[in-house]
């Protein structure tokens, strides 16, 4: 049997193609984009992508547990603590365990993370201005809604498993 190079397409599908798999191909490369734009602008803050979220979830209610900011961000729990640990060293937040529960580690804002508040939100204004530059309010409000239609749909297939 003839073995395949690694740039021979597989039964003739190139799954790089948005005319293949359209709807997968277009929020890959949408996520992706966005990913990049956002990263672009929260390096101005020595901020990755991900901890700004991390942040938003803080600065709504602190001291929140590893397990919450997991469901936040829908990431495994070794993804989260990786984050939180390089969190604490760039002095973004500490963590302590729970007294109630030794098993749970419990998540606060520092003064340098408190510090960073306003200039996360303007960063994600500036993100939600240039991605949606081009886009009528009717457009705007038709992606919304089709994003949240396929977002549980897509989170049940995953759950299923």
């Amino acid at each position: 049997m003839k073995e395949k190079s690694r740039g021979e397409k597989t039964a003739g599908i190139d799954p790089a193609t948005s005319e293949v798999f359209p709807v997968s191909f277009s929020i890959f490369s949408l996520a992706r984009s966005h990913q990049a734009l956002a990263g672009a602008l929260l390096r101005k803050l020595n901020l990755y992508t991900g901890q700004e979220i991390v942040l938003m979830r803080l600065w709504d209610q602190d001291g929140i547990s590893q397990k919450a900011i997991q469901e936040t961000l829908q990431v495994d729990h070794s993804t989260v603590a990786k984050s939180i640990k390089r969190m604490e060293a760039a002095g973004l937040v500490t963590t302590v365990k729970s007294e109630q529960d030794r098993r749970v580690t419990l998540v606060y804002l520092s003064d340098r993370g408190k510090a960073l508040h306003q200039s996360t939100l303007e960063a994600w204004a500036e993100l939600e201005r240039r991605t949606v530059r081009g886009l009528t309010i009717e457009e705007q409000t038709a992606f919304i809604a089709l994003a949240r239609k396929l977002e549980p749909m897509v989170r049940a297939e995953i759950d299923s498993k």
